[in-house]
């Protein structure tokens, strides 16, 4: 699965060794080696290197990783995830590539018909949202 064949260059780099905490938004091709404590949003597609660490949720277009992700990943074009991958959250795509050995602790949403993503895709937005409010409403978040 050639997720980034049609991407020339990466607009954004976070560095092995670099933490950065806050949420990211971020134009372009996006390559993670490093820690983010923060939701990641890319207009394009996103790389996770093996010794990423990312602590929220991760949206691009498509997304091959081979890190650590604890959050939900949403990459409606594809999500390849590598043996040194690990996604402790929700996997929101149309198609994967799950490599022997890789883990994925939640759900995974992968449907190939647009039609029926967009709409599975909005029940688990509100299912989502239901969850956080409940969680809100007694204190355990």
């Amino acid at each position: 699965m050639a997720l980034l064949a049609d991407d020339i260059s990466i607009n954004t780099v976070v560095g092995a060794g670099t933490k950065v905490s806050g949420d990211l938004s971020i134009a372009g091709l996006v390559r993670i080696d490093g820690d983010i404590d923060g939701n990641l949003e890319t207009t394009g597609r996103i790389i996770i290197g093996e010794k990423a660490r990312i602590h929220g949720n991760v949206t691009a277009k498509a997304a091959v990783i081979g890190g650590i992700v604890e959050g939900d990943v949403y990459a409606p074009e594809g999500i390849q995830l590598f043996a040194t991958s690990s996604v402790y959250g929700d996997v929101i795509t149309k198609k994967i590539s799950v490599a022997e050995n890789s883990l994925i602790h939640g759900m995974c949403i992968a449907i190939k018909d647009t039609e029926q993503f967009m709409k599975d895709t909005e029940d688990w937005k509100n299912q989502k949202a239901i969850l956080a409010k409940a969680a809100l409403s007694t204190g355990n978040l």
